[in-house]
């Protein structure tokens, strides 16, 4: 188990096996930034040569591991490279969040390690501290020996560690990170094991003891209530469908969002079936709801003063006699008809009931989270999240993606995009078309026309949601746990400058804790 502090100390006094410094490049050569001032001046004048001579060029990822020769408290120093130096708060704010990521798996076998990254406020102290854990995040469950973990004792050097803000700051990154980890955790896990019950299961274990409070809906009451599209995505699956509610209302809650997540725990694209290369991290179907589960745990346990409605479509897409077929007319919850023309654009049917059950909730914002569209991602590619919806919720959850390191991109739903959605000749709507172009545009589209006018947001996370390739920055292989981040930092927009309901607090300037 690690245990975590923050403190006010210098860096080239600390006591550890290994302290983390960061390096950016300016037009006159790399240079220590901020935080690193007293392991510059220790080293003085032979810092820079030595980084020259070790071809240490100061880029994202680039870590180099000098032996301090007594001039430094640590025997070992360990310089990242964070790119250019800066002013623009959220590439700083990035570059942070990645070099304390790229510093865990470098420092994954020291016993101690001291962190002096840029964290002169709050939102870096935050950045640090989630980059940190998340970038040390494995996943060990099917492994017959255990990765490398994080170090044993790790500290944030920080100037402003006596601060209110800055004891919060810290605490209430540890709370989001075990969130997105827990979230990893889900998406990583492979399909057999985690179906829609069982998914419905890990949701329920998790709220156990905190202020969500949590309803499964099983496939009998799902046809009871007129879910059609997750009883007509699931019907092929001997797993059968759950929608899974959760609710947290605290004492004065200044907002109310509804979160609801597209949870397809595999996707075999249906009738209209995948090739088989692409159903190889279908797995990951699910990440929307995942996000929007943990978001809500998360809220609730920082005790944000937002009321939060949360609802996660869980349902299996699977081929079977008992499959839906491409011409079937499905009714979403609530009573409207949509024509299935595609049994692989099977979440936003799914969604359809979600948001739906979320409208009654007369929520002031809807946002949800999907895996939806590989438009997206020949779009976007797989860093960036796409943002539809409400000019003034777009605008606002990308900038609550900007401070913790989310990109999403505003996408448009044009006009013609009605007339698509409008295109069936027998039922309400069409869930699909074949014309090759803007189908992710047709998906939103699609989406809000169950909204009922309440204002709403849709993240497509198709790109983002699971990293496919190597470890980078604070993202590690498998599930990322993107759109988390997003959704808590929006939360926080809209609950300050109100006092929060039983945040996690500490005091004094050794904020120490264990995780």
């Amino acid at each position: 188990m690690t245990s975590y502090h923050l403190r006010g100390a210098s860096p080239a006094k600390t006591r550890a096996d290994a302290v983390v410094v960061g390096v950016v490049k300016t037009p006159k050569g790399v240079v220590v930034a901020d935080g690193g001032e007293d392991v510059a001046a220790a080293f003085g004048r032979s810092l820079r040569p030595l980084l020259s001579t070790l071809g240490f060029s100061g880029k994202p990822g680039d870590v180099a591991r000098i032996p301090t020769g007594g001039k430094l408290a640590s025997p070992l120093l360990v310089l990242v490279g964070m790119g250019p130096a800066t002013d623009d708060r959220a590439a700083t704010l990035l570059a942070v969040r990645r070099a304390a990521g790229v510093a865990a798996r470098s420092t994954a076998n020291a016993a101690s390690v001291a962190l002096a990254l840029p964290a002169g406020d709050a939102a870096l102290i935050r950045n640090v501290t989630e980059g940190y854990l998340l970038g040390g995040y494995t996943f060990g469950r099917y492994l017959s020996t255990t990765p490398d973990a994080q170090a044993g004792t790790v500290t944030v050097l920080c100037p402003i560690a006596r601060r209110q803000e800055a004891v919060a700051a810290f605490e209430e990154a540890q709370v989001v990170a075990s969130a997105v980890a827990v979230t990893r955790d889900w998406v990583n896990t492979p399909a057999a094991d985690l179906t829609p019950s069982l998914l419905a299961g890990e949701i329920v274990k998790a709220a156990k003891g905190t202020k969500v409070k949590v309803t499964v809906h099983d496939e009998a009451e799902l046809a009871e209530l007129g879910c059609g599209g997750l009883l007509g995505v699931g019907g092929g699956s001997s797993a059968p469908p759950r929608l899974v509610e959760l609710s947290y209302s605290p004492g004065k809650p200044v907002a109310h969002i509804a979160l609801v997540g597209k949870g397809i725990t595999f996707d075999s694209g249906g009738l209209t079936i995948k090739p088989g290369n692409g159903m190889e991290t279908m797995k990951c179907d699910m990440a929307g709801a995942a996000a929007v589960t943990q978001a809500t745990l998360a809220i609730a346990a920082l005790g944000l003063p937002v009321k939060v409605s949360a609802f996660a479509c869980l349902a299996e897409n699977m081929v079977s006699g008992s499959a839906m077929r491409p011409g079937d007319v499905l009714t979403i919850y609530g009573g409207r008809t949509v024509e299935v023309l595609n049994t692989d654009a099977e979440g936003r049917l799914v969604l359809a009931d979600g948001l739906q059950r979320a409208v009654e909730q007369e929520p002031d914002v809807i946002i949800d989270v999907a895996t939806l569209t590989g438009h997206m991602v020949m779009a976007l590619g797989t860093k960036v999240g796409a943002a539809f919806g409400d000019d003034a919720v777009v605008a606002s959850l990308i900038e609550a993606g900007q401070e913790s390191g989310e990109k999403h991109w505003p996408m448009p739903i044009p006009a013609d995009i009605v007339e698509r959605v409008h295109g069936s000749k027998i039922a309400d709507l069409a869930q699909h078309d074949w014309t090759r172009w803007g189908g992710g545009l047709l998906a939103a589209g699609f989406l809000r026309e169950f909204t009922d006018g309440v204002p709403w947001a849709h993240l497509d996370i198709a790109g983002p949601g699971f990293n496919s390739g190597s470890a980078a920055g604070h993202l590690t292989g498998g599930g990322t746990g993107f759109g988390l981040t997003t959704l808590v930092d929006y939360a926080r927009g809209l609950a300050s400058p109100a006092t929060t309901d039983g945040p996690v607090t500490a005091s004094g300037s050794d904020a120490s804790s264990a995780a």
